[in-house]
């Protein structure tokens, strides 16, 4: 059996290298060829120079032969060589078919060929345009480096490789619609690309996929793409606005990060999730909506955006992850939704210009420094599903003078309020006193401020450490002790009541209501 099968070996091996050697090798108006088989030929290397018509058969000797394929290097280092047609009959292109073709102006991509070798077209510097038709499959990464004057590309396969990344000459892309996804570095570092449509066909634009397209002004996003991978308009300073739609589930970390001149952004009702980074330092974005279809705003999605001035968080946003905000110095208002539980660690912190703040019956946790140095907040009322005030949560807040913190709070962190230096007024409505330190309040804040307690808890505050700083202790009777009473109440919106639980009141009617942590009536 085994003579067997070393027998089989051998007389394959034969039969192999008797092919090769009777491979036919011929000239036909002055394209060379090689025969691939009894009825096919493939372009193999010669002298070639000028406009370079291939046909899609060739007849020898009284026999004709189908040309399938370019051999590696068939043109490589024609420079004298300015255009190629290849016909549809041409399915393969090989390595370094036209490598170093200088004087190459034009090459026409026939519909047949499905795959491109590696560093093809590479150093074609005069080359301008190229069409990558629908029947490619497989395009190595090298196929056009060093390509320099290359400035037009129409793409209508399926998938958009990197084939073009860095590539500073391009200035338009033509996606067909045949595109189904654009990959990762697909345009990264086309510098001069100033507009781009993405078709109705593409689902996925992936990682990095325009990062650093610098002239990007426009880009059009097709209504069937399902994500927007991570960092894949990074760094698109000229972009204006962008229009996610309503297709779109999720945006990826960091996707439009340092787009300094974005203005506008409209986020489709479909989107789950803003990753981390995703608007950061968009420092021209005035103003944005998240629809109520999100779930969790990720780490720093839209800090240092110093330019936007108001946040709308829809309903079904559940956490607002940590410096999600921080540093938006030009933010004036702020809705939270009413389902968000947690506010993340620094998410509000340093914005500096936050006049108001309402936070929603729903939040349970506020992280630490999350609104540190919020220097222009007045008051602040903490409602009562509120159980934990992370450490500096409030600290530096220099313009605060009153504060309600809710009937379930249990522990107020280290530097929690600190260095409010306006702070006179501190409404604990839990009847046992939360959990403080020492540094919790500033120590001008418990001698000067006072401190107002639900009606008989006096005494207990008064015994709880650090409660016991404070100077001056006021009871209150949280269900009808009233401290003003307000007749025609006509400022409607103009001033922000809560009720007793905690929740704001857009449009008081006669009642009782708590205001700058005081509680009034309205006649």
């Amino acid at each position: 059996m085994m003579q067997y099968l070393q027998r089989l070996s051998t007389l394959a091996f034969l039969l192999t290298i008797n092919m090769v050697m009777f491979a036919l090798d011929f000239e036909v108006d002055g394209i060379s060829y090689s025969t691939t088989s009894d009825t096919t030929v493939e372009v193999v290397s010669g002298k070639y120079a000028g406009a370079i018509v291939i046909p899609e058969s060739v007849a020898y000797k009284g026999k004709s032969y189908n040309v399938i394929s370019i051999r590696y290097r068939a043109f490589y280092r024609c420079e004298r060589l300015t255009s190629v047609t290849i016909p549809n009959s041409v399915t393969s292109i090989g390595y370094e078919a036209f490598c170093g073709c200088s004087s190459i102006t034009s090459v026409t991509i026939p519909n047949g060929v499905t795959s491109i070798g590696d560093s093809a077209f590479s150093g074609c510097s005069g080359l301008t345009s190229v069409t990558i038709p629908n029947s490619v499959t497989t395009i190595s990464v090298t196929a056009f480096n060093y390509c320099n004057g290359l400035t037009s590309v129409t793409i209508l396969c399926a998938n958009v490789g990197s084939w073009f990344s860095g590539m500073t000459s391009i200035k338009e892309a033509i996606l067909g619609d045949g595109v189904t996804s654009i990959g990762a570095y697909a345009f990264s570092g086309c510098s001069h690309l100033a507009s781009i449509t993405i078709p109705n066909s593409v689902t996925s634009i992936e990682a990095y996929a325009f990062s650093g397209c610098s002239s990007l002004e426009s880009v059009t996003i097709g209504n069937s793409v399902t994500s927007i991978g991570d960092n894949a308009f990074v760094g698109c300073a000229n972009l204006t606005s962008i229009t996610i739609p309503n297709s779109v589930t999720s945006i990826g970390g960091g996707a439009f990060k340092e787009c300094s001149s974005l203005e506008s952004v409209t986020i489709g009702n479909a989107v789950t999730s803003i990753g981390k980074d995703a608007f950061y330092n968009c420092s021209s974005l005035a103003s944005i909506t998240i629809p109520n279809s999100v779930t969790s705003i990720a780490s720093r999605a839209f800090s240092y955006c110093s330019s936007l001035a108001s946040v709308s968080i829809g309903n079904g946003v559940t956490s607002i992850g940590d410096d999600a905000f921080i540093k938006c110095s030009g933010l004036t208002s702020v809705t939270i939704g009413n389902s968000v539980k947690s506010i993340g660690v620094g998410a509000f912190s340093f914005c500096s210009g936050l006049t108001s703040l309402d936070i929603p019956n729903s939040v349970e946790t506020i992280g630490i420094t999350a609104f540190v140095a919020c220097s222009g907040l007045t008051s602040v009322t903490i409602p009562n599903s509120v159980m934990t005030i992370g450490h500096s949560a409030f600290q530096a807040c220099s313009a605060l003078t009153s504060v309600t913190i809710g009937n379930s709070v249990t522990t107020i962190g280290d530097f929690a309020f600190s260095n409010c230096k306006r702070l006179t007024s501190v409404t604990s409505l839990n009847p046992t006193p939360p959990e403080i330190s020492k540094n919790t309040f500033r120590k001008e804040c418990y001698e000067e401020a006072t401190l107002q307690v639900p009606i008989g808890c006096k005494t207990i505050y008064w015994s709880h450490p650090y409660w016991e700083n404070f100077k001056k202790i006021k009871e209150i009777d949280v269900s009808s002790s009233i401290d003003d009473v307000i007749i025609n109440n006509d400022n409607k919106g103009e001033k922000k009541h809560y009720n007793l639980q905690g929740q704001r009141v857009l449009n008081p009617k006669n009642g009782v209501y708590i205001k700058n942590g005081k509680k009034v009536i309205i006649k």
